[in-house]
């Protein structure tokens, strides 16, 4: 049994946060992005904000990060990572790319770009997490869920 450090009156939760697999002939939509670490390399992602359902949040942080609109397909896998301070439970999913819409990237992204996958191998060590290729190579096996098994039941 884990023991939260902040004591046992203090629950710990998880960050929740979503991300894109976005694939169009052979290559994924990733984000070049300023972190803590320095620049790093992301699929699009970010945190859910309070009222909106996972497939909202992913369609929000893909337009806000990349200015492409999505429309999710599946969800590509559930991925727990582990960060400095917290840990972040992340829900990725296939989103298919409809258009670019051309509006201004968000803060602290510098670029959104089309990339292979051996050129997505050769800028692992600039990944910001592992979630990163993780989720490629489980898109490159075939792996999807259908989006009936999430239920956001505060919309009912």
């Amino acid at each position: 049994m884990t023991v939260n450090p902040k004591g046992p009156e203090t629950r710990w939760k998880p960050n929740v946060t979503v991300a894109a697999c976005i694939e169009r002939e052979g290559r994924f939509l990733l984000v070049h992005e300023h972190t803590q670490q320095g620049l790093r390399y992301n699929q699009p992602a970010g945190h859910l904000e309070p009222g909106e359902t996972l497939l909202e949040a992913v369609c929000r942080e893909v337009r806000e990060e990349t200015a492409w609109q999505v429309e999710p397909q599946a969800l590509l896998g559930i991925y727990l990572t582990h960060g400095a301070a917290t840990q972040y439970l992340r829900f990725c999913f296939v989103c298919r790319p409809l258009e670019d819409l051309g509006t201004p990237l968000d803060d602290g992204i510098v670029a959104a770009d089309w990339f292979s996958y051996e050129q997505i191998l050769a800028l692992r060590p600039l990944h910001r997490t592992p979630a990163l290729l993780a989720g490629i190579e489980d898109f490159r096996r075939g792996q999807r869920h259908p989006l009936e098994l999430l239920h956001d039941l505060a919309a009912t």
